[in-house]
């Protein structure tokens, strides 16, 4: 599909006049990384990533016919009005417009709330804007009732994209691709999509464990980080590695190589690290005790031989990955020696979801 296909053709313009959408939508952590994008949230490279369940956004978008000559909205997060959020959500409005020019015939009230604290590093833009996205995609079908299922999704990957793209593997599906990749069936830069290989029982019910090192907000925006990939001297590098990347995970996640999959993820995090620490500015996102949780975990998995593994999105807290049958040892191992690391003892356990809800 191109971006043509996602224009959208409304069948009764002025058939709604009011009323209101919620979706529940999670987060998801990448474990191939993408860093770089091009024009229009294009991404560098394929990524590949975990569904989230229990790291959701549940957002509601109230509607009215608009009042002036041209549509307004207002925000609200976990109760309070949030002015500073609305630029980044006006020019999500202003990216979509030519898809959704019916947005235009309404005035928005937003409300939104997060399981989990905002800007931390746990994708809180991922789940924010694909939720948005939903809610505007529930309008639209409202106003064309010949919409396919398919296409709904489709297009609410498409538009989350151009919110943060990151978003567009948020949903639907617990292991999603975003990027054209030779070997990925239906892949595209556009839209995320379900990963329809088949996956080993090793993977299924897989668990996230989120160590909370850091609960402020990152040193870095990913807008700003992505940025600095242009003129990067080891971008073209780093983009090359991460498509084989695919391919390599493609079969791990096949074969249920559990020792294959850790080397692959750790790499691909310290990658995402390392990028940012070689670039021009520099930035160090991991704080000393990350580095102590990351040590940590290498000592536990060579004493105990199960599978824990760690990764990291743009930020200081650690993601601990691990399969379902491991996590009595992994969450004991959790409480005794790596809670001490956490801000405020803070971690949230979670697990591989499925993708969004409408509620």
């Amino acid at each position: 599909m191109t971006e043509k296909d996602f224009i959208a053709t409304i069948s009764n313009p002025s058939s709604i006049d009011s009323g209101k959408y919620t979706w529940k939508t999670p987060s998801n952590i990448a474990l191939v990384k993408y860093w770089g994008k091009k024009e229009h949230q294009i991404p560098e490279n394929t990524s590949i990533s975990f569904t989230l369940d229990a790291c959701f956004t549940l957002t509601t978008l109230e509607f009215s016919k608009k009042k002036g000559d041209s549509g307004d909205f207002e925000v609200y997060f976990e109760g309070e009005k949030k002015d500073d959020f609305k630029p980044k959500i006006a020019t999500f409005f202003e990216r979509i417009e030519n898809y959704c020019p019916f947005l235009s015939d309404y005035d928005f009230t937003i409300h939104s709330r997060n399981s989990f604290p905002h800007s931390s590093g746990i994708a809180s833009s991922a789940s924010g804007m694909s939720a948005l996205a939903l809610c505007v995609m529930s309008l639209e079908r409202s106003l064309n009732n010949k919409m396919t299922d398919a296409y709904f999704y489709k297009k609410a990957s498409f538009l989350a994209r151009l919110g943060s793209g990151s978003a567009c593997r948020s949903i639907k599906g617990s292991v999603v691709v975003w990027g054209n990749h030779d070997e990925i069936k239906d892949s595209s830069d556009l839209y995320g999509v379900e990963f329809s290989d088949d996956i080993h029982e090793n993977f299924k019910n897989y668990h996230d464990t989120i160590l909370l090192v850091d609960e402020g907000e990152k040193q870095v925006s990913s807008t700003v980080g992505h940025k600095l990939m242009f003129g990067h001297p080891y971008a073209r590098n780093r983009f090359e590695q991460a498509e084989e990347n695919i391919s390599k995970i493609k079969e791990i996640l096949k074969s249920g190589d559990l020792k294959a999959f850790t080397n692959l993820v750790e790499s691909e995090a310290l990658t995402l690290h390392a990028m940012m620490m070689t670039s021009n500015p520099y930035f160090i996102l991991m704080k000393p005790n990350t580095l102590k949780i990351i040590n940590k975990i290498w000592e536990f998995r060579k004493e105990t031989n199960l599978n824990l593994c760690f990764t990291l999105d743009a930020g200081a807290n650690v993601h601990l990955l691990y399969p379902e049958n491991e996590k009595e040892e992994v969450n004991s191992f959790v409480v005794n020696e790596l809670i001490q690391y956490c801000q405020n003892n803070h971690y949230i356990c979670d697990r591989i979801g499925f993708g969004a809800k409408q509620v």
